[in-house]
């Protein structure tokens, strides 16, 4: 059982699970995440520190196979963390070196606040208490701090506590890029202030960002004497002496303040550590503020889920906790992206992919301003995406599959596979679908909060130049008499080239046809939605004519999209169908029911592009991101009858069969797409989507970062599927199915201009006008019309069937 639904407990000291605890434990504000490593601990087998930057990237080149590579990382920043003890005559204290005889480690969401509480006894029979505390503060970006209270149980006398910043750390937290340059970082400065205080300054060694870190010490006892200054080529330390009793606790604090040369209003990075470090008082006037920003962001965006157990709602809050760490408002002053691992780790390489639109929905109703400075990083890489496009023969913008600093397609040019040890082509940069999900991202955030200012002068620029590309990639088959749209790589992944050929792309994915055929609809929409100036103005810019707006409804209207033989099923991509049977009991049997099929099959000597296999959800993406009344209407408009009553039920089937879920954003979509029709095994996908990172069930790929967007799927699921919230025409819907196991959902959002409440039940609908900018609001709850004023209340009774019965899809 959970003890309390705001913590994350662990009640023993279990080396092998450390860097997972590590990621699950980072402490983060926006602007800089620290993973949970204890301050004792150096990297290696069962620890990694780390420390990442939102932005903070590096490039560096390393010579593979006779072909020099360059790839970018998400920088492992210098250790402000390094705070150890040893007894006077003795070795510095490490757990794994001493008997443990009580050990609790605590992360407490409400608060954001690591703790460990342990006791321990050396070999000369030494026991000692002692209580740690850490902080990264969400209400000053730039501070940290952690606070020790050491009591000696059994004896009295003299510690050594040694305070460090190690600036010699490398990005060597995931093993298969093991073999590429990871030192990033050149020691520009390290130096002592006064009494106590040390302070360092890096430089990444190609980006040139330059970091400042300054600590000081406070230690609160009755014998206290510096003793040493360690000053390294990267690394500075100092040391003190301190007098202990049996029985009285001694109090140790370290403050640092970091600072870098991408901060907006600072003179110069290490004299604003300096300065900052120095009018700091101490841990406990730190934690009362940052106690209280928590208390904010909770009071707004706690997901109140009363279900099967506790375990469900704590594991909801700390995905919202994460979320916040990654990219919270200390971000929106900063140009960053939301990497798809957060600041929590170095897989991926920090990059920035499409799981964005799977966080999207959580910002849009909660924190939109952070939802517009996530647009904005997109849009300030629009530029860059022009060039893509124009380099590749498109017109328009060709946004990168990876982004990162500046925009430039960052997906590596080779991978390594860790089954077989083999370096491999990588052609998944081909997924332009990327251009779709930031179109819709740019569309959805302005159905739910109506800033026609942001679509006027940022994001009508961005949709018309992702449409232009569409436009230039579709290419008329006069024997088909259709658009299609060639040499790309669908969501899948695990298909990038048909089974014999030797180049990379394949024809016709159905998702990306309709994604494109969405685009060039909300590109049309988007210009009657302008002011009739601004739009000429911005079409003549964009030099889009009447000619080429003809021609985007032309597409829409002849788009193909592929399906099976009885035209029930809508196939992945033209051929799928064709393709071999995966003896899927064979791998399930020997691998488990999480699979990396592509991996496996390369080091068995096989490809796994001649099977009918799916690594994670690809066409059934299509009924997690529209409604059916939507895709009724889009299949309308390209030529094609849709019957959602047959086509999805039988889709969704013919994908279950052959899906490995090799990505944790699988089961989200799974659980999305069953939502109405089999709330049983919706239910079923949620709680696995739910503990992917919690319980690491990919076996070993939460150490490297956590999975953002599976995280934030899971409270989409509970925000918006289960109680059918949709926006569309101006109006907020909903339309409730609650799975069998959930009683209760509880929520606040923002729409438009309005502040509300929702509480589900089962058949009771409750919403609260909480106030906000606007007067009236109006909602769709089913098929009843509501209109609430400010602080007005609303409970409504719907019809809520049971889930033995099979239901319509959504």
């Amino acid at each position: 059982m959970v003890e309390d639904t705001w913590k994350v407990v662990y009640k023993s000291f279990e080396p092998k699970e450390e860097t997972l605890r590590e990621a699950l434990c980072a402490l983060g504000n926006g602007y800089f995440t620290t993973r949970g490593a204890a301050e004792e601990s150096v990297a290696g087998k069962y620890h990694y520190p780390g420390t990442y930057l939102a932005s903070g990237f590096n490039r560096l080149k390393t010579e593979i196979a006779g072909k020099w590579i360059e790839n970018e990382d998400l920088v492992n920043w210098p250790d402000w963390t390094v705070l150890k003890y040893r007894h006077e005559d003795g070795d510095w204290i490490q757990l794994s070196e001493v008997e443990i005889i009580g050990y609790r480690q605590e992360l407490n969401l409400q608060k954001g606040i690591l703790s460990r509480k342990i006791r321990i006894k050396d070999a000369k029979g030494r026991t000692s208490k002692l209580v740690t505390r850490r902080i990264v503060c969400m209400h000053n970006k730039n501070l940290a701090a952690i606070k020790w209270e050491f009591t000696p149980v059994n004896w009295s006398g003299n510690i050594i506590v040694h305070n460090g910043l190690d600036g010699s750390v490398i990005n060597h937290g995931v093993e298969r890029y093991r073999d590429l340059n990871s030192k990033h970082l050149v020691v520009l400065d390290t130096g002592t202030m006064g009494k106590s205080g040390i302070y360092l300054k890096v430089r990444s060694n190609q980006s040139e960002i330059i970091m400042a870190q300054a600590a000081k010490l406070l230690i609160d006892g009755s014998s206290v004497k510096p003793i040493h200054k360690e000053k390294l080529p990267e690394y500075i330390g100092e040391e003190f002496e301190v007098g202990v009793a049996a029985g009285k606790p001694v109090t140790i604090e370290k403050i640092v303040s970091i600072f870098t040369s991408k901060d907006n209003a600072i003179s110069e990075p290490l004299m604003e550590a300096k300065t900052l470090v120095g009018r700091t008082l101490g841990f406990d006037d730190l934690l009362e503020k940052h106690i209280a920003e928590w208390k904010g962001i909770w009071k707004e965006s706690d997901v109140k889920l009363e279900a099967d157990n506790g375990e469900d709602q704590l594991v909801l809050r700390l995905h919202i906790f994460h979320i916040f760490q990654t990219y919270s408002f200390n971000t929106i002053g900063i140009d960053a992206g939301i990497p798809a691992r957060g600041l929590h780790g170095e897989a991926y390489r920090g990059h920035i992919f499409w799981d964005e639109i799977f966080v999207f929905p959580f910002f849009n109703i909660s924190r939109p301003e952070i939802s517009k400075s996530l647009l904005m990083y997109r849009y300030r890489r629009l530029n860059e995406a022009r060039y893509a496009a124009q380099e590749a023969g498109f017109d328009g913008a060709m946004y990168p599959w990876q982004s990162g600093s500046n925009g430039r397609e960052e997906s590596q040019v080779i991978h390594l596979n860790p089954a077989s040890g083999r370096w491999l082509p990588d052609h998944t940069f081909l997924q332009r679908h990327v251009n779709a999900t930031i179109a819709y991202n740019v569309w959805h955030y302005f159905e739910i909060t109506g800033d026609l200012e942001f679509l006027s002068f940022y994001g009508a620029e961005m949709l018309l130049e992702i449409a232009k590309f569409w436009a230039s990639m579709a290419s008329f088959n006069k024997e088909k008499g259709r658009y299609e749209i060639l040499n790309i790589v669908g969501p899948d992944e695990y298909h990038t080239h048909y089974p014999g050929s030797d180049q990379p792309g394949l024809n016709n994915n159905a998702y990306t046809n309709v994604m494109a055929v969405f685009c060039l609809i909300h590109a049309l929409k988007t210009i009657k939605k302008l002011d009739k100036e601004i739009a000429a103005v911005l079409l003549e810019q964009l030099e889009i004519d009447k000619s080429q707006l003809k021609k985007w409804e032309e597409i829409i209207k002849k788009m193909f999209v592929p399906f099976v033989g009885n035209k029930k099923v809508i196939e992945q991509f033209e051929g799928f169908d064709k393709l071999e049977e995966v003896d899927w009991g064979k791998y399930h049997a020997e691998y488990g029911e999480v699979l990396r099929l592509d991996r496996i099959m390369e080091k068995e000597g096989d490809d796994v592009n001649r099977y009918r296999a799916v690594k994670q959800a690809d066409v059934l993406m299509l009924f997690f991101l529209f409604s059916s009344d939507e895709l009724c209407d889009m299949f309308g408009r390209m030529g094609y009858e849709f019957n959602p009553k047959v086509q999805i039920p039988e889709t969704i089937a013919y994908y279950q069969k052959i899906t490995a879920h090799g990505s944790t954003l699988s089961k989200v979509v799974h659980s999305w797409v069953y939502a109405r029709s089999r709330r049983e095994e919706s239910w079923k996908n949620f709680k696995k989507a739910l503990m992917s990172d919690f319980k690491d069930v990919q076996g070993g790929t939460t150490s490297e970062g956590i999975h953002l967007g599976a995280m934030a799927g899971s409270l989409d699921l509970i925000q918006r599927c289960y109680t059918g919230m949709d926006f569309r025409e101006d109006c907020l819907f909903f339309n409730p199915r609650l799975p069998e196991n959930v009683q209760k959902i509880q929520f606040r959002i923002r729409y438009r201009k309005h502040w509300l409440e929702i509480i589900v039940t089962k058949g009771k609908f409750e919403i609260r006008n909480r106030g906000g900018w606007g007067g009236q609001i109006h909602i769709m709850l089913v098929k009843q019309k509501v209109s609430l004023k400010k602080g007005e209340t609303k409970i409504l009774e719907f019809h809520h069937k049971s889930t033995k019965k099979k239901e319509p899809e959504n």
